[in-house]
C-alpha cells in the first residue's frame, strides 16, 4: 500500500522521459492523457488499500502516513535517465511485478480467510496486468522500429538491476527498512527472487528477443546477455538459499513495532 501511495513520484519519473513526458500539466498529447489517466486509476489502489487497513484496525496508521510522507519526499531513481526505452522497459518490468505481487496478497488473504482483503487485491492485479499488457506493447514497438538500440537498452536496464519503487522507504526509525520489509515479502512469497527470474523470462519470451535479427555485434551481445540472465539468476539465488543464515528479529512500527523474523 505505501509503495502504491507514492503516486506523485512515479507521475514525476515518467515526466522526465524525453520525446513522451507531459509539457504543460495538462497536455492534450496521448503519452500525456495515458500518464495522467494511469495516475488516476493507480491512485484508486493507495486509497482502497489505505482505507482498508484504517479500518481494520491492526496497524498504525501514523506511522504508515509518515513512511508514505518519507517516501515521496524522498522520491526515486530507476536509473532511466530521461530515456523513454529506459523508461518503459523498466514500467514493463514493474507493472507485472505488481501484478504478481497483489496476486500472491491476494491468494494468501484468501487462504487465511479475508475474503474481503483477497478481493482488493485480486481486482488491483487485474489492474496491474492491464498496465503490464500496454508498456510491454510499447517497448514490443520499439524492438520493430529499433530492435538494435531497444534491446541494448534492455540490457543496459538489466545490468543495472531494477530497484523497487520503494527502495528509498523510511519510516523515522528504521534505516534498512526496505531491506527487512523485502526480507519479509520474500519469505512469504509474496514476491521473490524466483519471481524476479520469472519476469524477465517473461519478457524475453513476450519481445522475442531470441529471435532478433540484424544486429550489430554490440545489439549480439545484449542480446546473448538478456537471454541467458533468467538462467544466472535462478543459479544465484539456489546458492544464497544453500547458504545457513541466521535468522534474527526485526520490530516494524507499522504493527506496533512488533518482532518479525526474517
Amino acid at each position: 500500500m505505501i509503495t502504491e501511495e507514492a503516486l506523485p513520484t512515479y507521475q514525476t519519473m515518467l515526466n522526465t522521459l524525453d520525446g513522451v513526458r507531459d509539457e504543460t500539466g495538462a497536455s492534450p498529447t496521448s503519452w500525456g492523457i495515458w500518464t495522467r489517466a494511469w495516475t488516476a486509476e493507480e491512485n484508486r489502489h493507495g486509497d482502497l488499500l489505505n482505507k482498508y487497513l484504517y479500518l481494520s484496525g491492526r496497524v498504525d496508521m501514523k506511522q504508515v502516513e509518515k513512511t508514505i510522507q518519507y517516501l515521496i519526499g524522498s522520491g526515486m531513481d530507476p536509473k532511466t535517465e530521461n530515456n523513454p526505452y529506459l523508461g518503459f522497459i523498466y514500467t514493463s518490468f514493474q507493472e507485472r511485478a505488481t501484478f504478481i505481487s497483489h496476486g500472491n496478497t491476494a491468494r494468501q488473504a484468501k487462504e487465511h480467510g479475508d475474503l474481503k482483503l483477497a478481493q482488493i487485491c485480486g481486482t488491483i492485479a487485474a489492474d496491474e496486468k492491464r498496465h503490464e499488457t500496454a508498456y510491454t506493447k510499447i517497448v514490443e514497438k520499439l524492438f520493430e522500429i529499433d530492435p538494435n538500440g531497444t534491446v541494448m537498452a534492455f540490457a543496459d536496464m538489466m545490468k543495472k538491476k531494477i530497484s523497487m519503487p520503494a527502495h528509498l522507504m523510511y519510516d523515522g526509525k528504521d534505516d534498512n527498512l526496505f531491506d527487512h520489509f523485502a526480507a519479509v515479502t520474500q519469505k512469504l512469497e509474496v514476491y521473490t527472487a524466483k519471481d524476479y527470474a520469472d519476469i524477465m523470462e517473461f519478457l524475453v519470451g513476450r519481445w522475442k528477443i531470441e529471435k532478433l535479427s540484424g544486429l550489430s555485434s554490440e545489439g549480439h551481445r545484449a542480446q546473448d546477455y538478456v537471454c541467458k540472465l533468467p538462467q544466472r539468476i535462478r543459479k544465484l539465488e539456489e546458492r544464497a538459499q544453500g547458504r545457513t543464515k541466521q535468522a534474527s528479529m526485526v520490530p516494524f512500527s507499522w504493527i506496533f513495532g512488533r518482532e518479525i523474523k526474517i
